[in-house]
């Protein structure tokens, strides 16, 4: 028996990575599409605890009041003036959207009635609170 030996040339040398690639690029705009962004007040606020916290799962319209009293809404400072059009604004976006006001355990009482106030002159019809549950 003779044995034949195979020698391959350079064409069948190169690994096609086409369906590799297509398979990343279909699990890439898979979990695009998938992912839920979550909108933060930004900044970080040390909120006051309570026993009666929930979780709020709906939409919501985040607005972060600092312990030097200034207000946030995506990151950005808003004077208490320009609140009422910033929330007319974004219910815009969400009509059914909680107005959810993220105060620092130091900021004045005076502020967040304040931005509470503008909120529902805003129209908007569930404003609260945010607390986080003592640990």
């Amino acid at each position: 028996m003779k044995m034949r030996r195979h020698t391959q040339t350079s064409e069948d040398t190169g690994i096609d990575l086409t369906p590799m690639l297509d398979v990343v690029f279909i699990m890439l705009i898979f979990f695009i599409v998938t992912t839920t962004f979550v909108r933060e007040a930004g900044i970080n606020v040390n909120r006051p605890s309570a026993e009666t916290a929930e979780r709020q799962d709906q939409q919501t319209i985040l607005v972060a009041i600092s312990a030097e009293d200034e207000i946030y809404i995506d990151g950005r400072s808003v004077d208490i003036r320009g609140l009422r059009a910033e929330i007319e604004r974004l219910k815009g976006q969400a009509p059914d959207a909680t107005v959810v006001v993220q105060a620092d355990q130091d900021a004045g009482a005076g502020v967040m009635v304040q931005v509470m106030d503008k909120a529902r002159l805003a129209g908007a019809r569930n404003v609260a609170v945010a607390a986080e549950t003592p640990r």
